[in-house]
Order: C-alpha cells, then sequence, then structure tokens
C-alpha cells in the first residue's frame, strides 16, 4: 500500500477511535461508565453535562484528524489529551477503567500510532 494511502487509512482509524468515544460512548451514553470516570474527577453535580461537553469535543478531534489541518498540531493535542486524560484515570479511577492499569499501555501504543502516523511517515507531496 503506497504511503499516502497507508496514511490515510490510519487517520480515519484514529478518528473513529475519537468518534466512537465521544459520540457513542459519551454523548449517547452507551457506556455508562465514561460518566462515572468523569463524576468521580470532576464531581457529581454536573457529570452528565461534562460527560457530553467531552464526548462532543472528542468528535470535534476527529473533524479536525480528518480535514488534515495543522496536522502536526492536531498531533501534538491529540498526544497530550490521551496522556493527559489517562494518567488522570490511571491514578485517579483506575477501578472504572475497562481493562484497569492496564489502560495505560493501550494509550501508549495508541500515542506511538498517533505519533509514528504524523511524524514518522514521510508523504512526498510531489
Amino acid at each position: 500500500m503506497p504511503v499516502s494511502k497507508q496514511k490515510n487509512v490510519i487517520n480515519v482509524a484514529i478518528a473513529l477511535v475519537w468518534i466512537i468515544n465521544g459520540i457513542y460512548c459519551k454523548v449517547l451514553d452507551y457506556v455508562p461508565r465514561h460518566q462515572l470516570i468523569v463524576a468521580r474527577i470532576l464531581g457529581e453535580a454536573h457529570a452528565i453535562a461534562l460527560t457530553r461537553i467531552i464526548g462532543i469535543l472528542e468528535a470535534g478531534m476527529a473533524i479536525w484528524i480528518l480535514s488534515r489541518m495543522k496536522s502536526c498540531w492536531c498531533a501534538i493535542a491529540q498526544i497530550l489529551l490521551v496522556a493527559a486524560m489517562n494518567i488522570i484515570e490511571f491514578i485517579v479511577v483506575p477501578d472504572l477503567l475497562l481493562f484497569g492499569r492496564i489502560n495505560i499501555i493501550i494509550a501508549a501504543v495508541f500515542i506511538l500510532v498517533i505519533y509514528r502516523n504524523e511524524f514518522k511517515t514521510h508523504v512526498s507531496l510531489y
């Protein structure tokens, strides 16, 4: 598969992760565990609204990924967000994570995929 096509396929896969976690899990609340995580970290009072806002922002990240606008900044934002979210969850709510503390390894692999796809895959524009 040509490098540019491979990069596009991986971009779509990364965007799907953000869309599924944002819309399906948080906005539509098909995975209530996400709301419990938000409640424990940010407080019960506004957990429903904050979970939906986070979900909408995650869907926005997917749109940014697919737009390819400022893709380096997009990759950096994703890496920082995934790292921050997972470190906080690892410390504060490991019991609510799908794979417990092992989630941090899955997050690290996702970060490596984002990094490699953006910064180590060279696509010639000519």
